[in-house]
Order: structure tokens, then C-alpha cells, then sequence
């Protein structure tokens, strides 16, 4: 392979790459460890610490292995929005050796079915509001499903702007093969050893489907943690950074650069389910965040808020994303009122 590009590479990022020879569930293990008492996910002001996140997955992987039968290479449907259940119920599916098949959240039923089919999945965790759209599958496609509420992580009074479905109160459902979230945390099950190893199958996002049906790209904990590790070396591995999580972490954009590479570098994430200029700006003055991965439109949008310049945003050190590309006067204008070059990325759901 040509080196050619090693005269230009940066002084401070590794020419090599050195990765654990783990699986990606060690890396909570690890940050839980090492910041005993740090906020990892901070949710409309409410804090949830690296143990406590560990502490919830346990529970939940328990409950999916020893209430819904669910074992080593088991495919488990994940579909929610960004939130605190998102990160804990990706990680309770990895900590029970399962595979975590995240679904857009656009998806309705019969699309639905197809990841289902295809996937050979079972067991599903869902958000409250998409309940309706997996509904038909129980009892057919779908075997076990688990319904969260947004806000029964709300713990905390908040002068923030709370979106409806983040706020709705949880619902009563009692329909068969059903557990609430609430309910399957409260029994505080336990699993059983963690046996996954680099080279077993980890998570199965799919893709848009632009050239016909969206396909399964199949991933193992190796090759999930290389695309983190190298995300965070290039970055560079400070665990006082912050990061504001707004990109879908069913999305690998979101899913590797917002949740698994800062769970592995532990630095903190400020989340906010869904996109509001307003609030994005008071959570980066309020948390003193450091790092912001977004997509142009939502830039676009930022500054055009007519308050924006009210608002103390100069500990925001880096905005990267992707997804289009940025307008030349657009980064021009991220360089000269806040001295901020915007990186612009490059992925595939084939790659991570």
C-alpha cells in the first residue's frame, strides 16, 4: 500500500491502529471503572452516570435472557428515538450476546416487516410512540416486545423546551407478548456471562435501499470498534470533551461518532431528540459542550437564529458530520464568527 499520504498525515493521530481485542460492551466496562461518579448522558438536565448506565443495561440484557429467551446470536430489533433507553437498550442487547438491528425510526409497519423477515428477529425494544406500527407483528413476526416512555427519564425539573413525545407520560399496555420498560427494569434480572468476542456478529444496521431493498450489513465487535477507535484517535482521546448528540444513533454517522466512540473515550454526551436551534444553543452555553456532530441543514439553521450571538458558545471547539455538503459561505461563516472549521465526513452503513 502507497505511503505517499504520510507526509500530509497529522502529527498528533497514529499512523497505526491499535485496537482492544475485545468486544464493544468492555468499553462501558471500562469508562464505568474509570469515571466511577461522570455523567455519561445528559437528557434535558437529567444525568446519568457511567456506572448507572451499566447498571440499567445489566438489567435489561437480564431481562431479555431470562424473560425473553433471548440467546448468544439472537437478532434483537431496536426502534427508537435518540434517548436514554436507545443507549441502554443497544448495550443490554450486546451485553446478552445478542445483535442489535437498529431501524429508522420513519419506518412504518409493513417496512417494519421486512427487517423483521430479514433479519430473523424475535425480540424487539420500542419507543412508546412507534408502538402502533409494530403492534401488527406481535404474535407473528415478533414473538417479544418492550415498550419504553421517553419520560420516565425525565427526573429533573427543566426550563428546556421538551418535544411532545419526549413529555407524554407513559401509557398502560397490556397486550400480549408486551413488558414495559419500567416494569422489565424493576425486576432486576441479571445475566449470565458475557462470552462475545472480537469476531462475533455485534450490530446489523441497514441501508437507505437507494438501489432496491435496504440490505443488513452485517458487523462484528472488531469491526465496529475499529471505525470508533480511529474516529477518536483522529479527534483526539480527551475524556474533558462534551459532546451534543442530535444525529440518530440508528444511524452509523450518530451511532459511532455520538454514542459508542464517546462510551469508549468516556466523555459525556448532552442529548436532544430531536433538532430545536433554541435549545441546541442553550445546552452548549449550559454544559460548556466542546464538540457538536450535525449535518449542514442543522447548521444552516443555528445561524439563522437571530439570538444566536446572545447565547456564550465559545467552548464549542469542533463540528464535524456529513450527509451533504457544506455551503462554502456557510463554513466561511462558522470560520469567522466562532473560528470553527467544519470537517466534513465520509461513511457507508457497509463500513461503519
Amino acid at each position: 500500500m502507497s505511503d505517499r499520504h504520510l507526509a500530509y498525515w497529522p502529527k498528533n493521530v497514529p499512523r497505526h491502529l491499535v485496537i482492544p481485542e475485545t468486544n464493544v460492551f468492555y468499553n462501558l466496562e471500562v469508562s464505568a471503572h474509570r469515571h466511577p461518579k461522570k455523567p455519561y448522558l445528559i437528557y434535558y438536565d437529567t444525568s446519568i452516570t457511567f456506572p448507572e448506565l451499566k447498571d440499567e443495561a445489566e438489567r435489561m440484557a437480564g431481562f431479555l435472557e431470562r424473560e425473553c429467551g433471548v440467546k448468544k446470536g439472537d437478532r434483537v430489533l431496536l426502534f427508537m428515538q435518540n434517548s436514554p433507553q436507545f443507549v441502554i437498550a443497544y448495550y443490554a442487547i450486546m451485553r446478552a450476546n445478542a445483535v442489535v438491528v437498529p431501524i429508522n425510526t420513519m419506518n412504518l409497519t409493513n417496512e417494519l416487516r421486512q427487517y423483521v423477515l430479514d433479519s430473523d428477529a424475535e425480540t424487539a425494544l420500542v419507543a412508546q410512540e412507534l408502538y402502533p406500527q409494530v403492534k401488527p407483528l406481535i404474535g407473528r413476526e415478533l414473538k417479544r416486545v418492550i415498550v419504553a416512555a421517553y419520560s420516565d427519564y425525565l427526573k429533573q425539573a427543566t426550563d428546556l423546551r421538551i418535544p411532545e413525545l419526549v413529555a407524554a407520560p407513559r401509557q398502560p399496555i397490556g397486550d400480549p407478548g408486551v413488558a414495559l420498560w419500567s416494569d422489565a427494569m424493576a425486576r432486576n434480572l441479571r445475566p449470565g456471562p458475557i462470552t462475545a468476542r472480537p469476531d462475533d456478529l455485534c450490530v446489523m444496521p441497514y441501508t437507505s435501499g437507494t438501489t432496491g431493498r435496504p440490505r443488513g450489513c452485517m458487523h462484528t465487535h472488531r469491526t465496529v470498534m475499529y471505525t470508533l477507535v480511529a474516529g477518536v484517535h483522529w479527534f483526539g482521546p480527551d475524556p474533558s470533551q462534551s459532546t451534543l448528540a442530535v444525529l440518530p444513533f440508528f444511524h452509523v454517522t450518530g451511532m459511532q461518532g455520538s454514542m459508542n466512540g464517546t462510551i469508549y473515550s468516556g466523555n459525556s454526551i448532552v442529548l436532544l431528540p430531536r433538532w430545536d436551534r433554541e435549545v441546541a444553543a442553550q445546552l452548549i452555553q449550559r454544559y460548556r459542550i466542546t464538540a457538536w456532530q450535525c449535518i449542514p441543514t442543522m447548521v444552516v439553521d443555528f445561524l439563522a437564529n437571530p439570538k444566536v450571538l446572545d447565547y456564550d458558545l465559545k467552548s464549542l471547539e469542533r463540528l464535524s458530520g456529513g450527509g451533504a455538503a457544506m455551503p462554502e459561505a456557510v463554513a466561511k461563516r462558522l470560520q469567522d464568527k466562532f473560528n470553527i472549521e467544519f470537517v466534513e465526513g465520509y461513511g457507508l452503513t457497509e463500513t461503519m
